[in-house]
């Protein structure tokens, strides 16, 4: 009997293992095409387009660097400047509203919660033309504002459910401390709740900035001056003007995917962290 069930447990685990070699293989794959595309000349790419380049070609990656080529640091800077803008945004609206929420006792407090929750339901594209009438509207088509504003907004919802889970977990005694000491509601949030939830703000900022830095829609919409352009649409317009080198159009997307990936590898403990804690703890 143990000798059966060993088995199928060792069964399972390699199950798993080739799962997730399947996975990763499927994901890593484009990126393999990309970094070594944009190390070829159109030659190798063309007669050996899954290969090794031989050699590599540094000096397209290094035009695409310098400026000689497209307008990468633009960009970058516009994506930057647009996900620090939502991530700020986002974390200030949604840990005052979260914690009202999760630790504090009014009238509607369900049904504006209710309210939130039905943001969940609604994708940006299916707002997008009341979202571009309110936007002009405001007199905010080609500024950075017209875009980070409605992340924001699109950003509360899911951001404010993980909080509220996380909030709650939050021992009672400790509120109770707090006012003993004579610290209010804000106190305690700022004072107690703040250096406890590191967790939870950083797995928030992650996801704000990830969704900030691949939004194509939003961005299209609102810019037309090419000078404000974030890194999708940046490609999208490197594309068009270098549509025959492809060599180059796989280097300047290899450059567009190294920030993004770089900060998940680098925040993915906090994102796991601050998703269980919310999930297993609310």
């Amino acid at each position: 009997m143990a000798t059966m069930y060993s088995f199928r447990k060792g069964l399972s685990t390699a199950a798993a293992y080739v799962f997730c070699a399947l996975v990763s293989l499927f994901v890593l794959f484009p990126l393999w095409i990309a970094v070594l595309g944009g190390g070829k000349s159109m030659g190798q790419l063309i007669a050996n387009p899954f290969g090794i380049p031989v050699p590599f070609e540094w000096s397209q990656y290094g035009d695409l660097l310098t400026g000689k080529v497209g307008t990468f640091w633009r960009s970058l800077g516009n994506s930057l400047l647009l996900s620090a803008g939502t991530v700020a945004g986002a974390l200030g609206a949604c840990l005052l509203a979260a914690f009202a929420l999760a630790r504090m006792n009014f009238r509607l407090r369900e049904a504006i919660r209710g309210y939130f929750m039905l943001g969940l339901l609604f994708p940006i594209a299916v707002a997008i033309l009341p979202l571009y009438l309110q936007i002009r509207s405001l007199g905010l088509l080609d500024r950075y504002l017209g875009v980070i504003l409605p992340q924001i907004a699109f950003q509360l919802p899911m951001s404010i459910l993980l909080m509220i889970g996380f909030f709650r977990a939050i021992p009672k005694d400790l509120e109770d401390a707090c006012s003993i000491d004579g610290y209010g509601p804000l106190g305690f949030l700022f004072k107690m709740v703040l250096p406890l939830s590191t967790p939870i703000l950083a797995t928030t900022a992650v996801i704000t900035l990830v969704a900030s830095w691949n939004n194509f829609f939003l961005p299209l919409l609102v810019f037309n001056e090419q000078a404000k352009f974030t890194l999708p649409l940046g490609v999208m317009n490197f594309q068009g003007q270098h549509a025959s080198q492809w060599n180059l159009i796989l280097g300047y997307l290899t450059l567009a995917m190294l920030p993004a990936v770089a900060l998940f590898i680098l925040a993915q403990r906090y994102i796991v962290a601050g998703l269980t804690g919310g999930a297993v703890k609310g």
